[in-house]
């Protein structure tokens, strides 16, 4: 357990991540922030721990930033404090400053997933989401837009045209509208949600442990790259994934043997 506010357990390889604020819908304020901040340095050192499911307990995945917390410390603020604030994001820096963490995060994402909390989402690498699940950039209706990672993320995943139409218009956007602006990878049933996530976590970890690090590694890497560069980043990447044959030795032998002696039926 990472604060009450944060609950860490691991089971299987895969550790469990709960947001444990429902009183305020998951809202993110310093005390949430700096729980979460724990999670991830104890998911980043848990050899134990190969991928992390977040979640939020309650009505909500997470509403975004407690503005009752944030707003008087920015009326307050003087103009070098976004140079100090910079190096570390929201969800305990996993929008900005733990954003390279080389384990993959699944996020299960139900209720309201809004503002910060959107932001929060889009910085994990696969998102499910329940039925229920409602996305928004409403930011704009305070004032203010992203700055967490939210725009650059939204851009890249769903495109410039879509970052700007849920930006500038603040419209809500339901699960089966996420799924086809490609937002999240599946949408289940609010009952299944744990389980979808579990088992994508566990897919995940049957993969080999240097091979999936160094996958989302390399795609991080290969952002905003010129063509060139990125293959020849893919290239060393991906052969040097191999290491000391360790890992994958074994499993290159045990598809060689099963390759090599197909079952009546397999061919």
């Amino acid at each position: 357990m990472c604060d009450d506010l944060v609950l860490y357990a691991v089971e299987d390889g895969i550790a469990r991540i709960v947001m444990n604020r429902p009183e305020a819908l998951n809202a993110l304020d310093d005390r949430l922030n700096q729980a979460l901040a724990g999670a991830w340095e104890r998911f980043a050192a848990d050899d134990a721990a190969d991928v992390a499911v977040l979640s939020g307990e309650g009505r909500a995945f997470c509403t975004g930033a407690d503005l009752k917390s944030f707003i008087p410390r920015w009326k307050g603020a003087d103009m070098m404090a976004p140079r100090r604030q910079a190096p570390m994001g929201i969800g305990g820096g996993l929008t900005r400053g733990r954003h390279r963490l080389a384990k993959p995060v699944v996020a299960a994402l139900h209720g309201h997933i809004i503002g910060g909390g959107f932001e929060l989402a889009l910085a994990c690498d696969i998102r499910i989401a329940a039925e229920d699940a409602i996305f928004g950039v409403f930011e704009l209706r305070y004032g203010l837009h992203q700055g967490d990672g939210g725009l650059v993320r939204l851009s890249a995943i769903a495109g410039i045209g879509t970052a700007l139409d849920l930006t500038l218009t603040g419209r809500p956007v339901d699960a089966a509208e996420a799924l086809r602006l490609h937002l999240v990878s599946r949408v289940v049933p609010r009952a299944d949600l744990a389980d979808a996530a579990l088992e994508t976590a566990a897919r995940i970890r049957d993969n080999g442990r240097a091979a999936v690090r160094s996958a989302k590694e390399t795609v991080l890497e290969l952002i905003g790259r010129p063509l060139d560069d990125a293959l020849r980043l893919e290239t060393l990447y991906g052969y040097s994934s191999l290491g000391d044959f360790s890992e994958a030795g074994p499993r290159l032998a045990r598809f060689l043997d099963k390759t090599s002696r197909p079952e009546d039926g397999d061919r």
